[in-house]
């Protein structure tokens, strides 16, 4: 690849996919992710912000000493304090970066800084001297940059420039941009800043118009080198645009879009269902590349048409993201071999005590099902083996309820911090009690948002896969959780959001964290 045809991929899943409302990821979460980045060949892990809390400093130093390929970089405010915390979090780093930013746009400026603009042009001098005493590889970005005034824009990105900034980050904050106009953003900055050569742009975009992976491309076709994106998608309000989008758009358009990754592809699914199972947000059966239906055809024509030759209804193959067929039967009967290359072949890699415990549930699951299909033990992994740390976990349920016990009645018992606690409450309903349940032996104030059911597979013995909202003191969380028994699931679903939430009550976000 030569260098000016090399895309950098940026991935801030770790930074910008939790901000969205309900994800929230511990410690291991967040290594897991990290390693599945840097295994596909993600370019920069943006890990966090560690001046947001004690749990996002540690993330982003823990993992700055296990990735070895990628860069590694942390965010930061205009402030000294934002930008020594990322230097001090980065240390242990092999290649660090520290990202700081500035909103430079007139609405920003007004009403969220408070800051004239030569304030805050002096701010981007010192920001980016400032982190550069600590590293050579320093990132800068306008807040609100296709909001802000031209003339305005390119005075600050030559200082940054100036000042030491390798890369010059263009956000679309908002999702405001439409694809020609946003091409037309830095198509302006390239002959209008004197200095452009010395830095490599960068194009970060939301998705509330639907139109980030849009915008992002254009971008690349007149100059940005550098894309910032999520796995699935996933970002404050509607999103951030997509990796997976933009990585096999670029594959799949060569004729148009000549240029090249360092992503192995052929790892996304296994990124999307990690990324999915952490953060509870379930991918959205039509999403393009890593949906369940993206490879799915229904219609009698396009499996006719599939059928005689698979490229007149598919641009890409299903095995270039990851999916791959497999005649492998599972049942009762099947060997922890089997088990095993099953695993595999859905894009999952466990160690060695994951897979024994993963396997001694799916036994459990196969006593109880007739046919295990792939989305049951897709469902199997990430309901568990994603939440080694919980703090709180579900020993025993027991449920009655009919038109015989009237109000429904649970006993539950949980272990909590390593402690056994069990209590029996009731509700109006069976979910309720159980619920009521867990209030009681964890005494918290988190209202339920959202309680939803849906089967995995067909058939009545089909796994439910529950989601749970839980919304405390303005901040949300998602939980999920699968069983063939739907008030299983459901407690799995609630304990999942209450562990989460109490990783999120770390959290003290300063600020904007948007970039």
């Amino acid at each position: 690849m030569s260098e000016n045809d090399r895309i950098l991929i940026f991935d801030t899943t770790l930074r910008d996919g939790e901000q969205s409302p309900g994800a929230s990821m511990n410690l291991e979460e967040k290594l897991r992710i990290a390693q599945v980045l840097e295994d596909m060949g993600v370019d920069v892990i943006e890990a966090g912000f560690p001046i947001a809390s004690e749990g996002d400093f540690e993330a982003v130093r823990e993992v700055a000493k296990v990735v070895k390929n990628a860069i590694v970089c942390g965010l930061a405010r205009a402030t000294p304090n934002d930008i020594d915390r990322a230097a001090e979090a980065l240390k242990p780093a092999r290649r660090g970066r520290i990202h700081t930013f500035i909103s430079t746009s007139p609405l920003h400026m007004k009403y969220k800084l408070q800051m004239e603009p030569d304030a805050v042009h002096q701010a981007v001098i010192d920001s980016v001297k400032r982190a550069r005493k600590y590293t050579d590889d320093v990132e800068w970005s306008p807040e609100d940059g296709s909001r802000t005034e031209h003339d305005f824009l390119c005075r600050c990105v030559e200082s940054a420039i100036a000042a030491g900034a390798a890369t010059i980050n263009i956000p679309d904050t908002v999702g405001y941009s439409i694809p020609e106009e946003f091409a037309a953003l830095i198509e302006m900055l390239f002959n209008r800043v004197p200095n452009i050569d010395q830095a490599v742009i960068s194009v970060h975009c939301h998705n509330d118009l639907g139109l980030a992976v849009a915008n992002s491309l254009a971008a690349l076709q007149v100059g940005a080198r550098q894309v910032e994106c999520t796995i699935n998608g996933l970002g404050e309000r509607a999103g951030n645009a997509a990796l997976e989008e933009i990585v096999m758009a670029l594959r799949t358009r060569r004729d148009l879009l000549a240029f090249d990754t360092a992503i192995k592809t052929e790892d996304i699914i296994k990124a999307s269902r990690l990324v999915s199972g952490i953060t509870g947000f379930a991918v959205q059966p039509n999403k393009a590349i890593v949906g369940a239906n993206a490879f799915a055809h229904e219609s009698g024509i396009h499996q006719d048409g599939v059928l005689k030759h698979a490229g007149t209804y598919e641009i890409m193959t299903p095995e270039s993201v990851g999916l791959t067929q497999s005649n492998l039967v599972l049942g009762k009967h099947s060997g922890r071999h089997a088990f095993r290359e099953k695993l595999t072949d859905l894009g999952y890699d466990l160690g060695d005590n994951a897979i024994q415990d993963a396997f001694k549930r799916f036994k459990d699951l196969a006593d109880r099902k007739k046919e295990v299909f792939d989305e049951d033990i897709i469902a199997l992994v990430d309901d568990e083996v994603v939440r080694g740390n919980d703090r709180i976990r579900m020993l025993e349920l027991e449920i009655l309820c009919g038109t015989a016990h009237t109000p429904p009645k649970a006993e539950l018992v949980l272990e909590i911090d390593g402690e056994r606690r069990a209590c029996k409450g009731t509700g109006d309903g069976p979910v309720d009690a159980a619920f009521n349940c867990i209030k009681q032996l964890f005494p918290h104030e988190a209202g339920l948002q959202l309680f939803q059911v849906h089967a995995v597979t067909q058939g009545t013995d089909a796994q439910a896969e529950v989601t749970v909202r839980l919304e405390e003191h303005g901040k949300t969380v998602n939980g999920s959780g699968a069983d063939t028994d739907t008030m299983v699931a459901s407690v799995k679903a609630y304990l999942h959001a209450l562990n989460k939430l109490l990783v999120k009550r770390e959290k003290t976000a300063p600020g904007t964290l948007s970039a």
